[in-house]
């Protein structure tokens, strides 16, 4: 599965062309509604939404975290603070639970590696990270941050589109994978239409942009 990644890169782009992935699973009215309607979560004064594009070595978590740090310093409370993190493209995997890491390998197909083992990671190491996840132990997860009101969503389009090419890999049914790893979203974390439709209504909503990059 090494090589997997590259693959289903590639797989993005021949998405809209290729009849396999003709009937991708539809975001219908109810859902868009529901997605809409999480933006009215947005809050306080200080609004940010980071691009979690790729893994950045947990940076899409860090700069969330990182946020609420400098404007606490600065004199502002979590409740005058949003800081949001899309999670979208290759960064996925850190809306999904450690069952599903495991069972697909995510660690491999992701280039994630855990820095307990120096292996491909088999658990999500950004929701609820262990000693040694992150550079300084001081550095909050996903699911600490939402205690404070920070806000991440997940991609549905990128969820359609690699859960398709490990299903079509492990010759398992497309639709079945594509429904077990949208039950494995953790909690609190909303899934949205699409990663780049999120931005911009974080944007529409107040939100500054910033890359979460390294």
């Amino acid at each position: 599965m090494g090589a997997m990644m590259l693959g289903a890169t590639a797989s993005t782009l021949s998405l809209f062309t290729n009849t396999m992935y003709a009937k991708l699973p539809s975001f219908d009215e109810e859902k868009m509604e529901e997605a809409d309607e999480w933006f009215k979560k947005i809050k306080g004064t200080h609004r940010i939404v980071y691009d979690g594009s790729k893994p950045h070595a947990g940076f899409p978590v860090i700069w969330n975290w990182a946020f609420y740090l400098s404007n606490n310093e600065t004199g502002s409370t979590d409740d005058d603070i949003t800081a949001m993190t899309v999670l979208r493209h290759d960064a996925i995997p850190f809306a999904l639970n450690s069952a599903l890491w495991k069972k697909y390998k995510l660690g491999e197909v992701f280039n994630i590696t855990d820095n307990s083992t120096k292996k491909p990671a088999l658990r999500n190491l950004y929701y609820e990270p262990q000693e040694g996840d992150f550079p300084m132990p001081v550095i909050q997860g996903i699911k600490d941050l939402q205690g404070r009101g920070a806000l991440f969503c997940v991609c549905n389009l990128a969820i359609s589109v690699y859960s398709g090419v490990l299903a079509q890999k492990m010759s398992l049914d497309a639709s079945e994978v594509y429904k077990e790893w949208i039950a494995a979203v953790q909690p609190g974390i909303q899934i949205v239409p699409s990663g780049v439709w999120a931005l911009g209504r974080a944007q529409e909503n107040g939100c500054g942009y910033i890359f979460a990059g390294e």
